[in-house]
């Protein structure tokens, strides 16, 4: 069996980071979502506050099946909470509908990173299915002479699509935060302590974001060079 300790170097690390971040997020949403806030407004009834407060009367706040599964749905006019999130009166719950909320606000404001990361949609799409298999394709096949130069360009320009959306992501999801943050503070939704709590679970959402990103450039360095390594 061939054994490659390109990929111990270049993958591991990645998968490593992206497990621990999973595992934070969920750990940290198990713990503040026992937590209620001491207003005792519902996922449902902190994202209408807040879409109410900022104007906003063309959103619908629905629930929908899963577990953080939340999302803002700019087609569809509605932000989506999970059912954990929706009926909750938790921290955690506060913290996840406002963080949907901030969304909304950076579709209303025309927030550039959000459209551009909306436009890079199909790209990322395109790359995550066929990126990895051309160049594998590309590889193997060295038999195909230029065409197998063909495929493992074609795969690595295709799979650098998905790390530029991965990129546009973070200050999408990092504003989308700090947006939250700042309106459940100044709305009152949550009170003194509470606030860190909300912290505490977008920070450890923002991670998965940043794991997502690391391992899959790590992953895009691997099929580079073992692309160059083998022909």
């Amino acid at each position: 069996m061939f054994f490659d300790p390109l990929y111990l170097i270049f993958m591991i690390p990645g998968l490593l980071l992206v497990f621990w971040s999973q595992s934070q997020i969920r750990g940290t949403y198990q713990r503040y979502s026992q937590i209620p806030s001491s207003l005792g407004m519902t996922g449902a009834q902190v994202a209408q506050t807040i879409l109410t407060k900022m104007g906003v009367n063309d959103i619908r706040v629905e629930p929908v099946a899963g577990e953080l599964t939340d999302h803002y749905d700019p087609r569809a006019k509605a932000v989506r909470l999970s059912q954990g999130i929706y009926g909750s009166s938790s921290l955690a719950a506060a913290a996840v509908a406002a963080h949907e909320c901030g969304h909304v606000l950076q579709d209303k404001q025309g927030y550039k990173f959000m459209n551009l990361r909306a436009s890079l949609v199909p790209i990322a799409n395109l790359g995550s299915q066929f990126g990895p298999t051309l160049v594998i394709i590309g590889i193997v096949f060295t038999a195909l002479g230029p065409l197998s130069s063909w495929f493992v360009n074609i795969g690595l320009i295709l799979f650098a699509g998905v790390i530029l959306f991965h990129l546009v992501t973070l200050p999408v999801e990092f504003d989308a935060s700090n947006r939250a943050l700042k309106l459940i503070d100044q709305l009152g939704i949550l009170q003194g302590e509470e606030n860190k709590g909300a912290k505490a679970v977008l920070r450890a959402a923002a991670w998965t974001y940043v794991a997502t990103a690391f391992s899959a450039a790590l992953q895009l360095i691997y099929y580079f060079i073992i692309s160059r390594n083998r022909r």
